[in-house]
């Protein structure tokens, strides 16, 4: 079994290392000190079982195990974790596996031996419990790699059907969540103008008239223009006027 090592501490990746070669019928395939990286190694070395500490900087092992499981092939995730008894009893409530910190040799192996794939929706709740900040990248899948979109490139989200365009200044992706779910993490920088968009305040330019006479957002540095609904006209009239002041 393939095993990726994540953990910002490299006393705390050497330990795991050691345990790792003293348990036996595992090979290490790489070590990552940040989300992101472990989301970089996770695509290029196809590793079984990801050990994946919760508390790093920048993206969190919570995060960074969300994007994971969107692989073709996802990993098993095995949390690694100092967390207190009331967060562990969440982790247990939604079967994923962890090791609580200082890791012990018989519960790595019993972990190692019981590792299985940690679902989308077990995930979904976990995230719910644990991460109260919204994220700052979003993640993409694009010619078949996935991507990280920081938060500020985003112009806007618009959703057609079961899926929502991110739209930043250079180029469109296609992500598989919802408009509600968005505006409900990016609401501070989001503003809903259609059922069916949610704009980002800091690209906004204005607003003008379309060729059929409805209100449109006009953004900065893009010509796109997305038309405001008749509902939410009066709402996006008095953000504009607040912005601009």
């Amino acid at each position: 079994m393939n095993v990726l090592i994540v953990d910002d501490e490299q006393l705390a990746r050497q330990r795991l290392r050691h345990l790792v070669g003293e348990i036996g019928g595992h090979r290490i395939v790489g070590e990552a000190e940040t989300g992101e990286q472990a989301l970089q190694n996770a695509q290029h070395s196809n590793p079984d079982i990801v050990l994946m500490d919760i508390r790093m900087p920048g993206m969190d092992g919570l995060q960074a195990a969300e994007y994971i499981s969107r692989m073709n092939n996802p990993p098993a995730i095995i949390f690694t974790t100092a967390y207190s008894d009331h967060a562990l009893n969440a982790f247990e409530s939604h079967a994923v596996d962890y090791l609580l910190k200082p890791i012990k040799q018989d519960r790595l192996r019993s972990a190692l031996d019981a590792a299985r794939r940690v679902t989308r929706a077990q995930l979904d709740r976990i995230l719910e419990v644990e991460r109260g900040d919204s994220r700052k990248k979003i993640c993409v899948k694009t010619r078949g790699e996935l991507e990280l979109i920081p938060i500020d490139d985003i112009v806007y989200f618009k959703a057609d059907q079961k899926y929502v365009t991110l739209r930043t200044e250079d180029q469109e992706y296609l992500i598989e969540e919802s408009l509600k779910a968005l505006e409900d993490e990016f609401g501070n920088r989001f503003m809903r103008i259609h059922r069916n968009a949610l704009v980002a305040e800091s690209y906004v330019n204005g607003m003008a008239k379309n060729g059929g006479g409805h209100s449109c957002i006009v953004f900065r540095n893009i010509e796109d223009r997305l038309e405001i609904s008749r509902r939410h006209l009066p709402e996006v009239r008095k953000k504009l006027k607040a912005i601009s002041q």
